[in-house]
């Protein structure tokens, strides 16, 4: 699996897209290049995204800031013992705050082992994460993406990159997410990159600041 670590992996990527598909100059002349903003490794930033799931940019921050105040030391022992309902007072739904703790005692059995998932490749990630309840494949990719920095990672299912990629690609309707692997066939293995810039491009149509 190929990663984007550093600044200049990025700058690298965004040269090499940018040949792919000349469009993507005229986001990065408007907006920059993208954040290499990456989330916490392991434990953390897998329920960090599971926090994010179905609410928007603001919404999801203001939880998992009292999630990360409530639960410290920030460790899965410390998930466990804490009850549903005081996982709910933090924020979280009690779908999530059951995705919390069986996560969590996953972790703890040796069933979940982050280091383990370095080894693999995208598709096998996707697919270890996907067997935890309450992880779709939404949060294997943005998992993919914005912890482990996989530089073809590919979130078909955001709702903000699909409204990016219509905008983008001056499509009639929005693309539904079975089509979003074709749209960004042509950009591999660059796709993580794409999805920067395209979450760019959305805050740009939205009026938002940029990340």
């Amino acid at each position: 699996m190929k990663r984007l670590r550093e600044i200049s992996d990025l700058e690298k990527s965004v040269i090499e897209l940018c040949r792919l598909e000349p469009r993507f100059q005229t986001v990065i002349d408007q907006h920059g290049l993208p954040s290499l903003r990456t989330s916490p490794q392991g434990l953390e930033g897998l329920l960090m995204i599971v926090t994010e799931q179905f609410l928007s940019l603001q919404a999801a921050a203001a939880i998992w800031a009292r999630v990360r105040k409530g639960v410290e030391p920030f460790d899965a022992e410390t998930i466990l013992n804490l009850s549903a309902e005081e996982l709910l007072s933090l924020g979280l739904s009690r779908a999530k705050a059951k995705t919390f703790q069986e996560i969590a005692r996953r972790f703890l059995n040796g069933e979940l082992d982050f280091k383990a998932l370095e080894k693999y490749d995208e598709q096998n990630v996707a697919k270890q994460l996907c067997a935890l309840p309450g992880v779709g494949p939404w949060t294997a990719d943005i998992y993919l993406l914005s912890v482990m920095g996989a530089s073809d990672a590919w979130p078909a299912g955001d709702l903000a990159l699909r409204i990016a990629v219509q905008d983008f690609l001056k499509l009639n309707d929005r693309p539904e997410i079975k089509d979003m692997p074709r749209y960004a066939e042509a950009w591999r293995p660059h796709r993580a990159v794409a999805a920067r810039l395209l979450w760019s491009h959305y805050r740009g149509l939205k009026g938002l600041k940029q990340a």
